[in-house]
């Protein structure tokens, strides 16, 4: 092993809204001291409860990915793993996020876009 995984950064135009959306996911603490990081207007931090860390980096004229758009590419994607798809669709679209492909109702995820259009995964347990 050569390195462990400090966190995944995600690049977008408004940290703390987009820190606090995944904290509605996930659950967590939002910019919880940590010394490791700086935080403010230009940074923010989502620890999980199972100790993984979300940054979250503000980028001048942020312009989304556009899946499945190969000139604007999703660039990566987050799987998250739920039990009831249906109750999390429910519920990741109420905090704002944005379904882009329900799929053909056979098969096991759907694909979201974050507020900042970073696209997402939900996949049923």
């Amino acid at each position: 092993m050569i390195a462990k995984l400090q966190c995944v950064v995600l690049d977008c135009a408004d940290v703390v809204g987009l820190s606090r959306f995944y904290q509605s996911l996930l659950g967590g603490v939002v910019n919880e001291p940590d010394p490791r990081w700086s935080l403010g207007e230009s940074w923010a931090t989502l620890h999980t409860d199972g100790g993984f860390v979300l940054a979250f980096q503000r980028v001048d004229n942020y312009q989304p990915p556009r899946w499945p758009d190969s000139a604007h590419p999703q660039q990566f994607h987050l799987d998250l793993e739920v039990k009831d798809l249906e109750q999390a669709q429910e519920d990741v679209l109420k905090q704002g996020a944005t379904l882009l492909d329900a799929g053909d109702g056979q098969r096991s995820w759907r694909i979201f876009a974050d507020p900042a259009g970073h696209p997402f995964c939900l996949v049923r347990h």
